[in-house]
């Protein structure tokens, strides 16, 4: 087996210290390799940056390490057992990298573990120690790799299939709460670490309907034998990362239940914290197993290019929200502003009109994981944008078929491709078998939806599940769509602000807008409006109340220059939607709600 060993001798200066043992290297030079990359988060991270010590011995003697890129190493010619020892800076408090202190330590596989290069599919075995800190003595361990050695949420050794299955079980360590639960047979355990508040009864309750329904959609029995939820909780932190029976989520303190919370009732905090939870057990299935051709074996080390990511995320996005719903989580209305905040979302984004959901897509490296103030003008999200072709794809084969057929069908076909041994698919797949699926060619419709910018016919498919869906302005800055029942701005300004200290930081410049027409630009800091002082209050009133056909003076900052603009602004955008529903009593729409 290849052996590694992972401890810290200094958790305080957030230093893990990682010894890899390899039996039988390669003679003519072993290779190692970090990867550049984690899978799900598709950007260049370069993790052995944060190596900063590494030694090598062989026999008892030192070893020799040639640096060849800036993720290799490679070990001269030599026969025996080498040992590498490494230390590792982990102070990324995210579900992508490693994280360590005196209160909890959190890491991926891809960011300490050297790939043994050309012995990938040897067994791996792992043992982790508790931090050497008399404050890290009461801690405890979570990870789903399978355990060979300790209790049960302790420290000890644990075994991998292959160095993939190594660096798909993140790993959580500190003090921590945990329950579990049952969904079709298969134990479910929640790990949360930080400082919370939390009804961890209705947290289970909740998390055991979502896991039910969507082992239920694809067919029992789970593509697992027990799953983990890895949460760590703080301020104001959000997000997700999928791995193959496990997922490691960041939530905020304050979307967790708070005890007293009535049961028929869910807060926008809880509800995003159960969708996030249902969107990473959705990738299960739809990314960890299903998944592009390309992604079976990606190469960790450089991009890897793909135009499905909108089907692997958007689909999973419309998922996420709606199986919250279909499980009883969440109430009709509640889903419906969820939808409508995602297509107000999209309508916001003139980059819609440049970019079609393929290209965002094939350009996350670079487009979407690195967004410039620009963004919201070049570029549109695959994740939103992918939801709503998946609406579109799931209310067109429900129209077509007469309410025989529907999205669940799609992905259920997928998912016996894969049980049937045929692993990854192409980019005209999901096209192609929606066609399947139909008996009748629509693969040049879903063609224009996925791969031409543009909008998508959404009042028409909605409307025949009896949805109407309506447009209006904007309450206010915060309003990010569905039910609003005061009176919308009057006036467009054209530009996403955020409040900071005594000056409004302009984020970016929409095209035309007018803002741009002023000359004002991202960066900017906007500090009087017509002679008092900016702030997001008076810049809503402003554009409520202000007259029209007339210019308006602002005072801004560009760097420690003074800029003074006239601004003329124009009639607000009916660009945030609400859903509504037209008929309580449609078996159409009781059978969207309901499957």
């Amino acid at each position: 087996m290849i052996e590694y060993r992972v401890g810290s001798r200094n958790p305080a200066a957030h230093y893990f210290d990682v010894e890899l043992k390899i039996d039988q290297p390669d003679p003519r030079g072993q290779l190692l390799r970090l990867p550049a990359w984690i899978p799900g988060s598709y950007m260049i991270r370069d993790f052995a940056k944060h190596i900063v010590e590494i030694e090598a011995e062989s026999a008892g003697r030192a070893v020799p390490l040639e640096s060849v890129d800036k993720s290799s190493y490679r070990l001269p010619a030599l026969q025996g057992t080498v040992t590498v020892r490494y230390r590792v800076y982990a102070w990324d408090l995210s579900v992508r990298g490693a994280h360590l202190d005196r209160s909890h330590g959190f890491f991926n596989g891809t960011s300490l573990f050297l790939e043994v290069v050309g012995q990938g599919d040897r067994p791996c075995r792992l043992y982790i120690e508790a931090p050497r800190d008399e404050a890290c003595a009461d801690w405890s361990l979570a990870t789903a790799l399978p355990r060979i050695e300790g209790e049960d949420f302790g420290f000890g050794r644990f075994e991998a299939e292959n160095y993939d299955h190594l660096i798909d079980c993140p790993v959580e360590m500190g003090r921590f709460r945990r329950f579990d639960f049952e969904a079709c047979g298969v134990r479910h355990d929640m790990v949360l670490t930080g400082r919370f508040d939390c009804d961890i009864e209705r947290l289970k309750t909740d998390l055991k309907r979502i896991c039910e329904y969507e082992i239920g959609l694809f067919g029992e029995p789970a593509p697992f034998s027990r799953y983990l939820f890895l949460t760590m909780v703080t301020g104001d932190d959000y997000g997700g990362l999928e791995h193959r029976n496990s997922t490691a989520l960041m939530c905020s303190r304050d979307d967790l239940p708070q005890p007293g919370l009535p049961a028929d009732e869910t807060t926008e905090g809880y509800r995003r914290f159960l969708g996030l939870c249902s969107h990473e057990y959705f990738h299960s299935w739809n990314v960890k197993r299903i998944r592009p051709s390309v992604f079976v074996q990606p190469d960790l080390s450089q991009e890897v290019y793909t135009p499905l990511l909108w089907a692997f995320e958007g689909i999973t996005s419309y998922y996420d929200d709606r199986i919250l719903l279909c499980s009883g989580c969440i109430r009709l209305k509640d889903y419906l502003d969820l939808l409508a905040q995602t297509i107000t979302r999209v309508r916001r984004s003139p980059g819609r009109l440049r970019q079609s959901a393929a290209e965002s897509s094939f350009y996350t490296w670079t487009r979407f994981y690195k967004q410039d103030e620009n963004a919201v003008n070049a570029i549109i999200s695959y994740y939103a944008k992918g939801c709503l072709i998946a609406l579109c794809i799931d209310l067109l084969m429900r129209q077509r078929s007469q309410g025989r057929l529907c999205l669940d069908d799609l992905m259920r076909s997928l998912w016996a491709d894969w049980k049937n041994g045929r692993i990854g698919i192409e980019d005209q797949t999901i096209q192609q078998r929606v066609n399947e699926l139909l008996g009748e060619p629509v693969d040049e419709l879903l063609r224009q939806w996925i791969e031409q910018p543009g909008d998508l016919p959404l009042e028409e498919l909605l409307e025949t599940v009896s949805i109407r869906l309506r447009w209006r302005s904007a309450v206010d800055s915060k309003d990010k769509g569905g039910r609003k029942d005061q009176p919308g701005l009057r006036w467009c300004f054209g530009a996403q602000v955020k409040e900071d200290r005594d000056e409004l930081k302009l984020l970016s410049v929409i095209e035309d807008s007018p803002a741009q027409k002023a000359g004002l630009s991202a960066g900017d800091s906007l500090v009087a409006i017509e002679g008092l002082r900016a702030n997001q209050q008076r810049l809503d009133q402003w554009l409520r109340q202000a007259g029209g056909e007339q210019d308006y003076e602002l005072i801004a900052f560009r760097r420690d220059e003074l800029v003074k603009a006239r601004v003329r602004l124009e009639p607000a955008e009916t660009d945030t939607a609400v859903l509504e529903v037209i008929d309580e009593q449609s078996p159409a729409l009781r059978q969207w709600m309901d499957q």
